[in-house]
Formats: C-alpha cells, structure tokens, sequence
C-alpha cells in the first residue's frame, strides 16, 4: 500500500480560523486576489485554496451554503457540475496538468475542512509532482507563488465570465 503523507496540512488543521464561511464573502468584487476568489456567478464560486496539496488548487462550490449534494436543486447541482468542468478546461490550457485529483469530502471524518459548506477539491497533478522533500523535510514544494498563479488563471475565468454574460 502507497500512503500520501501532507504533514504541511497540520498548520490549517489546528491554525486559527478565519471567521465566517470563506465560500460565504458579503460581497465579491472581482478580481478578489486578497481572498483568491477567481470566479463567482448567481450559483457557484472558485477560490484558490489557501493550504494547497499542489499549485493551482481549486475549490468549487456552490454560493448556497450546504453540507451535502442533496441539498442542492437540480439547476444548483448542474452549475456545480458545469463550473467543475469549466475550471478544468482553463487549467488544462493555462498551467497542463497531466492529471487530476477530483473529489468532495462529505462530513467531517471525510478530511472536509469546512463541513459545513459543500465543495469540490480539484488538484491538477503532474507527473513526479511528489518528492523526496514532503518524505525526509516535511516540505511540500509548490514551485508558483499563490499569488502569481491567481494572476495566471485570472484572466481566463474573466473571459469566462464575459462570454457566459454576453449569451445571457
């Protein structure tokens, strides 16, 4: 058996906590650089998490605040789903992943850091992308500051948002 080690993960497991919901800002105002917020529509949003298991990790969730999918509409849960596939096209073209690592962690038990609130995981993952640094230095090596990588991907989910609202 193989074990994905993420010790770095410790510092958000007992760091402390923002108050409120981070998939519940008052107000968005794009571009959100301060809170990583790359995309917000009528039904879902995209931020870049903040303790990443690699650069360019995404949560997608919905703007209802939920814990589980059976709490969603159908129209909800197909925004989510919709939003989920957008984002994996811009980073299929903006940083190539060779994979990724796609998933929702239901409940607390699950790993979902904010239970409260459904989201999606989406890891892009590359070839290699482990290493001997996360194994003998507790280090993980994300190669792109957060910040420059939000810059990157910006621009395309801006796009995005102009080609959604000009069809509407």
């Amino acid at each position: 058996m193989k074990v994905l080690w993420a010790p770095w993960r410790m510092e958000y497991i007992l760091g402390q906590k923002e108050p409120g919901c981070p998939f519940c800002p008052p107000e968005i105002n794009l571009p959100d650089e301060k809170r990583l917020i790359l995309y917000a529509d009528e039904k879902t949003i995209v931020i870049m998490n903040k303790f990443p298991y690699n650069t360019a990790h995404l949560l997608v969730s919905p703007r209802k605040h939920v814990p589980e999918l059976d709490d969603l509409s159908p129209d909800e849960l197909a925004a989510l789903m919709l939003t989920t596939r957008m984002c994996l096209k811009i980073l299929r073209e903006v940083i190539r992943p060779d994979g990724f690592n796609v998933g929702i962690n239901l409940g607390k038990v699950a790993g979902a850091g904010i239970p409260e609130h459904l989201h999606i995981q989406i890891v892009p993952r590359w070839n290699g992308d482990v290493n001997f640094m996360t194994v003998f230095g507790d280090v993980r090596v994300i190669p792109e500051h957060m910040i420059a990588t939000y810059r990157r991907l910006y621009p395309h989910f801006e796009k995005y948002m102009k080609e959604k609202n000009s069809s509407e």
